[in-house]
């Protein structure tokens, strides 16, 4: 609709754009996935189906943004650091944002079959995602001690507690 009577409504759209040379981190995170898991009987504490089909999205999100330097997972959830100096979407939050959600949403479900061949989908996945900026290497690092931390404390609790079970 280039250049029609209704071009206008272009000029209501806001992006925001990142600040610059700051490291951009998109954090990826499993919307029910307690539920989702219980439901298509995924092995408790750890799936290796499960955990291989997150770093197959995860894979597919790192090849298709070039400034992505570092991604981590841990359970239903994964870490992208995109660079200080990205130019990706021209820093555009809602861009980045959207596009690295969706892309790793999709390839979760396109790639299903393929680690759970035995298991149709009953649910459909959902995510949601959040940006963090961090104007530091020590930022990032201590971002991603934290996750670390998080996963340590988790996989002990429920390690222990199946093995209880």
């Amino acid at each position: 609709m280039a250049n029609s009577k209704f071009s206008y409504v272009k000029e209501f759209e806001r992006s925001n754009v990142l600040l610059p040379n700051t490291f951009i981190m998109v954090r990826v995170d499993g919307r029910g996935f307690t539920s989702f898991c219980d439901l298509h009987g995924f092995q408790k504490p750890n799936d290796i189906r499960g955990i291989k089909l997150m770093n197959k999205a995860a894979k597919e999100v790192v090849k298709n943004f070039s400034e992505i330097v570092i991604a981590y997972g841990d359970s239903d959830e994964y870490s992208f650091v995109f660079r200080k100096s990205a130019k990706v979407f021209n820093r555009r939050e809602d861009k980045i944002l959207s596009c690295v959600l969706s892309l790793f949403s999709t390839s979760y479900v396109f790639h299903w079959p393929r680690y759970f061949p035995d298991c149709p989908l009953k649910r459909v996945p959902s995510f949601d995602a959040r940006i963090v900026l961090y104007p530091s290497l020590s930022d990032i690092q201590n971002y991603l001690s934290w996750r670390q931390c998080d996963c340590h404390i988790n996989n002990l609790y429920n390690t222990t507690f199946w093995a209880l079970v």
